[in-house]
C-alpha cells in the first residue's frame, strides 16, 4: 500500500475509534449519576403526590401525599411559618413543572404537639434553626385545598411497618449528596427500600420516638431520602397498589445517605388526622388513643404566620444538629 494511502487509513481508523468513544461517554455518564441518592426515574404516574412549590417562582420545596380529595398531608416543619396564599401544589404528575392538577391550599394545620420540644429537644432559641423547631414523634402537618381535586388519593395502612418491611419512597429532592449541591430533579424519583430496627435512629444528637416514627434503611450509605424530600411518602405494597405509611422528617446526617434516614409513621398519627379532616380543621382534635394521654391544649390551625422567603423542608443548620429533609 502507498505510504499516503496507509496514512489515510490510520487517520481515519483512528477518528472512527475517537467518535464510537464519545458517543459511548455519555450513556456512562447517566448510568452513573445518581437519582434521588440511589434511586431512579419514577416507574409510573403517583396520582397522590404532590409538590409543594412557591407561588412566585413554580420551585419545588417540599413533597406531600394526597389523601382526601381536598388534604394533603405533610411534615409540619414544611409548612412553619408559611402563608398558604404564597404556595401552590402540583399533583398528580412526574414532573414538578408540568402536568397534574395546580391548586392553592387556603389552610395550614400542623400537629398540635409539633411545637411541644421533647426532654432531649435542649438547644436554645438561638441555636435553633428556622422550621427545626418542631417536636420529634409529632413532624406532621394537614394542608386543606381551596378546592376538591380530580386526583385520585392514597388511604393511609392500616398497620405500622415492622423493621425488615419494604417500602417505596417519593420525591423531587436533591439527587447528590451534601445540602444545596443542586437543583431538584424535574423527575420525581422513587427508591425501594425497607425499614430497620429503631436503635439504629437512636443517637445522642436527637431523641427518636419509637412510637410515632420509622427508621429507614440507607443501604449502606448508598440510598437515602434527601434535602426537598421532606413531607414525601413512604410507602409500602397493598394488593396491586399502595398504602402510605410514613412522611419524610429527617436525616442523622449533613451527608444524606451516611445514616438511616428518619419518617414520621402516619399510622400512628391516623386518629387525628381523621378527627381533623372530619372537623375541616379543627385545633381541637383528640390525641391518638395509644398515646394514653390528653388532648393537645396549645394547637393551632389556619394560615401560618411568616413569609416564604426561605425553602422549607431544606433549611440550614449547624454542625452536630439533625438535618430537616
Amino acid at each position: 500500500m502507498p505510504r499516503g494511502s496507509l496514512g489515510r487509513s490510520i487517520l481515519a481508523f483512528a477518528a472512527a475509534t475517537l467518535a464510537s468513544l464519545a458517543l459511548a461517554a455519555p450513556t456512562a455518564g447517566a448510568a452513573a449519576a445518581p437519582l434521588i441518592i440511589g434511586g431512579t426515574d419514577a416507574t409510573e404516574t403517583y396520582s397522590f403526590m404532590a409538590s409543594m412549590q412557591s407561588t412566585s417562582d413554580g420551585e419545588h420545596h417540599c413533597g406531600a401525599t394526597l389523601i382526601d380529595k381536598q388534604w394533603l398531608v405533610t411534615a409540619a416543619h414544611c409548612v412553619a411559618g408559611q402563608q398558604p396564599s404564597n404556595i401552590q401544589y402540583r399533583i398528580g404528575s412526574t414532573a414538578y413543572s408540568s402536568g397534574g392538577e395546580l391548586v392553592k391550599p387556603d389552610k395550614f394545620v400542623a400537629h398540635p404537639k409539633s411545637k411541644q420540644k421533647q426532654s432531649g429537644d435542649s438547644k436554645s432559641k438561638q441555636q435553633q434553626q428556622p422550621n427545626e423547631d418542631v417536636a420529634t414523634g409529632y413532624d406532621v402537618a394537614l394542608v386543606h385545598l381551596s378546592q376538591p381535586v380530580e386526583a385520585q388519593p392514597i388511604k393511609i395502612a392500616a398497620t405500622s411497618p415492622q423493621p425488615g418491611t419494604e417500602l417505596r419512597l417519593l420525591g423531587w429532592g436533591q439527587t447528590c449528596e451534601k445540602k444545596d449541591c443542586g437543583k431538584p430533579p424535574q423527575t420525581l424519583q422513587e427508591l425501594d427500600t425497607k425499614t430497620v430496627d429503631p436503635s439504629k435512629c437512636t443517637s445522642s444528637d436527637s431523641p427518636f420516638d419509637q412510637a410515632r416514627e420509622l427508621c429507614i434503611d440507607n443501604q449502606d450509605g448508598k440510598a437515602s431520602a434527601c434535602y426537598g424530600d421532606s413531607g414525601g411518602p413512604a410507602l409500602v405494597r397493598e394488593g396491586s397498589g399502595f398504602a402510605l405509611v410514613g412522611a419524610t422528617s429527617r436525616g442523622q446526617a449533613e451527608n444524606c445517605p451516611d445514616k438511616p434516614g428518619i419518617y414520621s409513621d402516619l399510622v400512628a398519627h391516623t386518629d387525628w388526622i381523621n378527627e381533623t379532616m372530619s372537623s375541616g380543621g379543627s385545633s381541637e382534635p383528640s390525641d391518638e388513643p395509644s398515646d394514653g394521654s390528653s388532648g393537645p391544649s396549645d394547637g393551632s390551625s389556619g394560615p401560618a404566620g411568616g413569609s416564604p422567603g426561605g425553602r422549607p423542608g431544606m433549611p440550614s443548620f449547624p454542625p452536630g444538629t439533625l438535618p430537616k429533609w
